[in-house]
């Protein structure tokens, strides 16, 4: 007796189209000399996704995380915003420097911001104090490490330089500033003691260092060898203190670059300082100072479920902002949902192959997601030994 074949075919059919497992078994088939632990994914001209393999399963997802969190970081603070620092003046004439996470108060700011100080009248400045009272960051970014590497760096609400100083040793074992714009300061002696000849930049903080005072030092460092140079008189300490009552409100700094120069950093140079600090500013921006990682996290998380829907916020999970922790997990189709908004931004990512693409890299764990050369948005999410990302992305720009 035969057996009833078009019944059968016709169930599978409509339980493959119903589920979207057909295309993405065969799919993940055809790579399957690529991919051993991972997926992808490749929006078509409708819309819809054209190519899939393994879409609806997470995986860690490294820096293309940080393409999400520009999503919802212009969704909640906006384009043209600005990071501000303030500065207030007690009766003894010391310095009280309020940060709210600004990532870019490198050396060329803090000059600017001393020729402010001076427009407005300040003519000395003795005691430098830094208030992180805008932060309760009891814990280090998660997935952050302890080495000299400057992705390892720690997060504090006043930091200069994203924490990190570029310094040059001699043969002779003299070190000195490698930036013309930042002096060399005694911060840089300590920390570049028993390098060899050659030029570095290096985490100020590292081995479980406290890294509020770390930071609190290396900023009151350069604003106070930046003072002397412009003629600012003022001696004394410098420490963590909260700004007094009796403290008067000098100068409040707008940063000179807006959001959308600051997440093309962090975009183009893969920055996890930069990344980090804009996630904890979008959860100060909701809910109030002082943020934390989990204000952070929710604020982010509400953002992306308004941009995307709730259902496909679920399948995104941040512990941080930069894609240091492997905590984080992204699906493939939540990626391209969030490539699909992001599409009017596009130019903020790197031209690679006529294609626009973010790379995202731990060990073991190797991503691209972005743009193919037709415009299609896509990603590749590999958490395996071998790094075959490039193949896969030369196949899928072949498939039409």
């Amino acid at each position: 007796m035969r057996k009833p074949f078009f019944p059968v075919v016709l169930f599978f059919l409509t339980f493959a189209a119903l589920f979207g497992w057909q295309p993405a078994l065969a799919d993940c088939r055809s790579f399957s000399s690529l991919i051993r632990n991972g997926g992808y994914a490749v929006g078509g001209q409708d819309g819809q996704i054209a190519l899939s393999c393994n879409e609806n399963t997470p995986f860690i997802p490294a820096s293309i995380i940080k393409i999400p969190l520009a999503l919802a970081a212009f969704d909640i603070l906006g384009p043209d915003f600005r990071f501000t620092t303030e500065f207030s003046i007690d009766r003894q004439n010391n310095l009280y420097v309020k940060g709210y996470g600004d990532p870019f108060l490198v050396s060329e700011e803090v000059d600017l911001i001393l020729n402010r100080l001076i427009e407005k009248g300040v003519q000395i400045i003795n005691s430098i104090y830094i208030d992180n009272s805008s932060a309760d960051l009891a814990t280090a970014a998660p997935g952050r490490g302890e080495s000299n590497n400057p992705y390892d760096v720690p997060i504090s609400p006043v930091a200069v330089n994203f924490n990190t100083v570029n310094i040059r040793v001699d043969d002779g074992g003299r070190i000195e500033s490698a930036e013309a714009q930042t002096p060399t300061l005694p911060i840089m002696h300590d920390l570049g003691k028993g390098f060899p000849p050659g030029e570095y930049r290096i985490n100020i903080c590292r081995d479980n260092c406290p890294a509020d005072v770390q930071s609190a030092r290396y900023t009151a460092e350069l604003f106070r060898d930046l003072q002397r140079r412009k003629g600012i008189g003022g001696r004394g300490s410098n420490g963590i203190r909260k700004v007094p009552r009796d403290a008067t409100l000098v100068y409040a700094h707008q940063n000179t670059r807006n959001l959308e120069e600051v997440v093309y950093f962090f975009l183009k140079y893969s920055n996890n300082f930069i990344a980090n600090q804009v996630y904890l500013r979008c959860g100060a921006e909701v809910y109030g100072a002082p943020v934390t990682w989990k204000k952070a996290g929710r604020a982010v998380h509400n953002s992306l479920s308004r941009l995307l829907g709730p259902q496909t916020a679920e399948q995104i999970h941040l512990e941080e902002g930069s894609g240091l922790s492997r905590k984080n997990r992204i699906t493939a189709k939540a990626m391209l949902e969030a490539l699909k908004k992001f599409k009017p931004h596009n130019d903020l990512l790197q031209e690679k192959k006529n294609s626009r693409i973010k790379s995202g890299t731990l060990e073991g764990v190797y991503n691209y997601a972005g743009y193919l050369n037709d415009d299609r948005p896509f990603v590749i999410l590999l958490n395996q030994k071998e790094n075959t990302r490039d193949r896969v992305l030369e196949r899928l720009e072949n498939q039409k």
